[in-house]
């Protein structure tokens, strides 16, 4: 009897080596992987080469399967197959639709578990030295999808723009224009901003301004998707660290 299981797991931002020690356990044992576009494809080296490896992502929009044929590979895999691994960037839980799989393949009599990744909504900032919050100067942070549901903007943005929150927005390079305005009508026009594109990655690209320039920042460095885009007093820290290196390494 095959003993049917859906694994979801969180890959990480895109640096092979950001995934969990459970993860790389978890992929050894995947009868069938089906993973997504931001998802490194050096992570498949810890798959067994017996294994299926289905590429189920979406790139500039265009999808190879629709979200409903994924639910029902998934479960169709698991009963013919054994453990289904389904492999995402970042956190499947942040903007990933991993909880409406494992729902799906619960519904369907498949057990699934929960393997949580680092997400990019944190880790991209930290190693380009911002902080989301940092005493002092930031107290929360705002983690808001720049597109929604119905290809929208968030209305979540405009309450974050009233606040003095650290927010990330991800997947929001599109509404960026959109965005800006929001944070003019708040009078924030020098509020710091940061656009990082292929955080973690070795093609990683970042760009710092302000409310009022970063959108001309953004096209004159020709910056792109995925990004995601970081608005507060903390992206100074950046700033303000390479002063310190720098100053440390005159002094030596």
């Amino acid at each position: 009897m095959i003993d049917s299981k859906l694994i979801l797991i969180g890959a990480g931002p895109g640096d092979p080596e950001l995934i969990t020690l459970k993860a790389v356990k978890a992929l050894n044992t995947a009868a069938v992987v089906l993973y997504d576009a931001l998802v490194n494809i050096e992570l498949l080296k810890h798959v067994s080469t017996e294994a299926e490896l289905i590429f189920v992502g979406k790139r500039k929009g265009c999808y190879v399967y629709q979200q409903e044929q994924i639910n029902e590979l998934i479960v169709q895999r698991a009963q013919t197959k054994g453990t289904v691994i389904r492999l995402k960037g970042g956190d499947p839980f942040i903007f990933g639709r991993g909880s409406e799989e494992m729902e799906y393949a619960e519904r369907n009599g498949i057990p699934s578990e929960m393997i949580p990744g680092i997400s990019s909504c944190m880790a991209v900032p930290a190693l380009q030295q911002i902080p989301l919050t940092k005493r002092g100067v930031s107290e929360s942070f705002w983690v808001i999808t720049g597109t929604t549901k119905a290809h929208k903007l968030s209305n979540d943005v405009k309450l974050a723009a009233k606040s003095n929150a650290t927010v990330v927005l991800l997947m929001g390079t599109s509404k960026l224009d959109e965005i800006l305005a929001i944070y003019k009508a708040e009078h924030k026009n020098e509020l710091p901003v940061a656009i990082i594109q292929n955080g973690t990655k070795g093609s990683e690209k970042i760009g710092i301004g302000t409310v009022a320039n970063i959108s001309r920042i953004y096209k004159e460095q020709n910056l792109g998707n995925p990004a995601i885009i970081v608005l507060g007093e903390v992206v100074n820290n950046r700033k303000q660290m390479q002063e310190v290196i720098a100053q440390t390494i005159a002094s030596v």
